[in-house]
């Protein structure tokens, strides 16, 4: 047995916060090594492939890519550094979880400006709790707004503080070596870094990325094997290709793996199968590449495997080690997603609307979400979908609907644990970075919320941080009413607290919804009528229903209207003629907005055209009666 290590390879992930840069500087990294041949069009934040992800600026998959570097300090031979380009955002904490199963270090991405954010505390706990070493890259140091020096001292406060938090759970953590952290200046979309501290709001000193190499290749330690360990590989994540059906990626960490080779498959159920691999593919820049064998170290795409799952191991036939199997944290958010069952459904032609076909399509999800869970809720038509946050669910729905699905979603929930008898609710923990102005207003309305402030800094900019800790619950819906209250320049950023005792009740929207009492099309002139007292969400010309949602009230309680009505035509001329100039535009809500302005008793109808909300009771009736019923159990 004798240990040996691969210095052509380095396996490092890129963390950080939503927006801090990762993408844009992962870009810079190919660009620099030439990792594209000379005439291929790349577009900007190549990583970000998916169309969600491009229109909504975010990482949400983690994705993998081969960087070939051979510049000055890799002293004459080619190093490959396989990075991950993981999300930024809690809600997507599964595939950061993954990627950092992939790696033996982490590139800790901080914004010069903002500093270490909730999302930043999650990947860096992660990393220590594996003890992977970092190294902190101060990223955008040309923004005016810059504070490089206290930023540094932040990030190092917060590697103290979750060093101290770990030192129970992780006993031989090597508290000098995380202190001792390289630092790195650098601008991603400059393609530019140093060791040198830059001024505030000036670029660094050095043109080009060689000292984040640099630092990579002196911190990140080279992949170490037992030359004679049987193979050993973890699927960390899955793929499909319309010629090979499934695709694994895996990170073998012993042994080799070869094309045509059969190996053991272990699967979650702790079952062994021998099956051959048919295609093995490695990664260079954005391409992948077929080869002959991988080795320890390398991240790897292998075909063969007809319905394998994340955390199953690839070993030796004759030698069966399994690894053991990606722990991700609780779902903490769930809503229930089923077929859609309001009067308008299956109105665009073609499109996927039976329960078989939802059902399939969830399942599928599951495969490469590792996240996500379905719970049956003992209906044909209609599952509950748990994950880790409102955005990770209503970015599902987002993708089905492209898809062509016809759904019926209820309101986001939270999922709740019992606790020696009592029920306890997950809290998120909150921070705000806003205009000191809005102080008062946002610490009232998260204090309707049962928010508790927890810390408040001035930079003296004339924008505070307030650290609040909030039940989840009390989250649904803040976005919208936080845009609002802080005129679109606050910044909020939440992440999971743990689980506590319940709140108590949270009355989220104090105004009721106006609905439709028939069904029909919106006629410009019921708008006019109505609009002082109300705002809309639909325009002229929109067919409408019994019990579906058009617009919102000015006061507390739902009223019921008729949106369809007609002007009376007679022979008489009017003088006041219909002056349509005075119509209000209506409000056009997103999937997201739906979500969160949705009480209890509504859901929302998601299909490939529309999205609306409707009451889950239709009949006005039905709902008066329930209403009054519960009035007299009160």
């Amino acid at each position: 047995m004798a240990n040996a290590t691969r210095n052509d390879l380095r396996n490092v992930a890129i963390v950080a916060h939503v927006d801090h840069g990762k993408t844009t500087l992962v870009d810079a990294m190919l660009n620099q090594t030439h990792s594209f041949a000379e005439h291929a069009h790349v577009e900007e934040r190549a990583m970000d492939s998916n169309e969600l992800e491009r229109e909504k600026g975010i990482t949400i998959l983690a994705k993998n890519t081969a960087i070939s570097y051979n510049g000055v300090h890799s002293n004459g031979s080619p190093v490959t550094i396989n990075v991950i380009d993981t999300p930024g955002h809690a809600d997507f904490g599964g595939e950061v979880e993954r990627g950092l199963s992939m790696v033996d270090g982490v590139v800790l991405l901080v914004d010069a400006s903002e500093g270490p954010l909730p999302q930043t505390r999650f990947v860096l706990r992660k990393a220590l709790e594996a003890r992977m070493p970092v190294i902190l890259l101060v990223n955008k140091t040309d923004r005016p707004d810059a504070r490089i020096d206290e930023v540094v001292a932040e990030s190092q406060d917060l590697l103290l503080g979750l060093a101290s938090d770990l030192a129970d759970d992780v006993p031989d953590l090597d508290l000098d070596a995380i202190l001792d952290v390289p630092v790195v200046y650098a601008s991603g979309r400059n393609g530019a870094a140093s060791h040198r501290k830059p001024e505030n709001g000036e670029l660094p000193d050095n043109d080009d990325l060689e000292p984040l190499f640099e630092a990579i290749l002196q911190h990140i330690p080279a992949p170490t094997y037992d030359d004679e360990h049987p193979l050993q590989a973890h699927v960390t994540n899955l793929d499909a290709s319309p010629f090979l059906g499934r695709l694994a990626l895996l990170r073998v960490f012993q042994g080799t793996i070869k094309k045509g080779q059969t190996v053991a498959w272990v699967k979650h159920d702790g079952s062994v199968q021998n099956v051959r691999v048919t295609e093995l593919f490695l990664t260079k820049a954005l391409d992948r590449y077929p080869a002959e064998s991988a080795g320890p170290g390398d991240i790897a795409v292998v075909a063969g495997f007809e319905d394998i799952m994340i955390g199953d191991t690839l070993a030796d036939p004759d030698d069966v080690r399994p690894l053991p199997i990606i722990a991700v944290d609780e779902p903490a958010i769930s809503m229930t997603i089923g077929t859609n069952t309001s009067p308008l459904v299956g109105k665009v032609k073609g499109h996927k609307l039976t329960a078989r076909m939802v059902k399939d399509r969830l399942d599928r999800e599951l495969v490469g979400n590792v996240s996500l869970k379905i719970v049956d809720i003992g209906r044909p038509d209609a599952w509950e979908v748990q994950g880790r946050g409102e955005l990770a669910l209503a970015i599902l729905v987002e993708q089905m609907r492209r898809e062509g699905y016809e759904l019926t979603v209820g309101k986001p929930q939270v999922v709740t644990k019992q606790v020696d008898g009592k029920t306890h609710e997950p809290f998120e923990h909150l921070t705000i970075d806003a205009p000191e102005e809005y102080l008062g207003a946002i610490t009232q309305l998260l204090a309707a919320r049962k928010g508790r402030m927890d810390n408040m800094s001035n930079h003296g900019t004339g924008w505070v941080r307030m650290e609040f800790i909030v039940p989840s619950r009390g989250l649904i819906g803040f976005r919208t009413e936080f845009m609002t209250t802080t005129r679109g320049t606050g910044i909020a950023n939440a992440i999971s607290h743990g689980y506590d005792a319940w709140a108590g009740q949270i009355v989220t929207r104090n105004n009721g919804s106006i609905v439709a009492d028939r069904a029909g099309v919106v006629t410009p002139f019921a708008i006019i009528a109505l609009q002082e007292r109300m705002t809309f969400f639909v325009n002229p010309t929109e067919e409408v229903y019994e019990g579906m949602v058009i617009g919102e009230n000015s006061r507390a309680d739902d009223m019921d209207v008729n949106i369809t009505k007609e002007k009376k035509l007679t022979n008489m001329r009017s003088s006041t003629a219909d002056t349509f100039e005075s119509m209000t535009p209506s409000r056009q809500l997103s999937l997201e907005e739906c979500l969160e302005f949705a009480r209890e008793d509504e859901c929302v109808e998601v299909t490939p055209a529309a999205v609306r909300i409707r009451k889950v009771e239709l009949d006005a009736t039905a709902r008066a009666r329930a209403v009054s019923r519960l009035k007299k159990q009160g």
